[in-house]
């Protein structure tokens, strides 16, 4: 069995697209340099770095790692033991519930940064449900009980290969 194939994938909600749009914006607005770039930004350069950024999110729940991908311009790839997992936070404002969307929070142990934040992952569908999966494959890999079953899973494997092996012999023999 293989520990890094997926158990989860995460899919995303095509409204973060809208948010990116709102948000870059409001950050343009803030520039008063930025205002004029405002026109560009909404007739077609906001939609396309939206779609692209949407398109390029990634996040998958495996047997010990949570995975997240993202970006436009640069990538970012991170990978979180999942023992390392403190909590699991939402995060909700008028915009976001605008949206219908929600931030998921991803708190490690041994962060040194003051916001206790190693990944915020934005516009998960279902946020609730992948959060409950991720707490759940922790606190079995944190209890001991998914190393076994990895353990036993490696072993049946190789168990299976040695019948096999034991089997084609046996029939080798008969037929001789």
């Amino acid at each position: 069995m293989n520990i890094d194939k997926p158990i989860k994938t995460a899919e995303f909600s095509p409204k973060i697209k809208t948010y990116v749009i709102i948000v870059v914006a409001a950050l343009i607005t803030i520039s008063v340099f930025g205002i004029p770039l405002l026109l560009v930004w909404f007739l077609g350069l906001g939609q396309s770095i939206g779609r692209r950024y949407h398109e390029n999110l990634e996040c998958e729940l495996t047997l010990r790692h949570l995975r997240f991908k993202k970006g436009v311009f640069f990538k970012v790839e991170k990978t979180i033991p999942l023992e390392n997992i403190q909590d699991l936070t939402f995060i909700e404002n008028p915009l976001l519930d605008l949206l219908e969307l929600k931030i998921l929070k991803v708190e490690t142990a041994g962060n040194s940064s003051s916001t206790g934040s190693d990944m915020k992952l934005i516009g998960i569908l279902e946020a609730d449900n992948f959060k409950n999966e991720v707490l759940s494959q922790r606190d079995l890999l944190t209890s001991g009980q998914s190393n076994s079953s990895i353990e036993n899973a490696e072993f049946s494997d190789d168990a299976v290969e040695l019948l096999r092996e034991i089997r084609d012999l046996l029939k080798a023999q008969s037929n001789a």
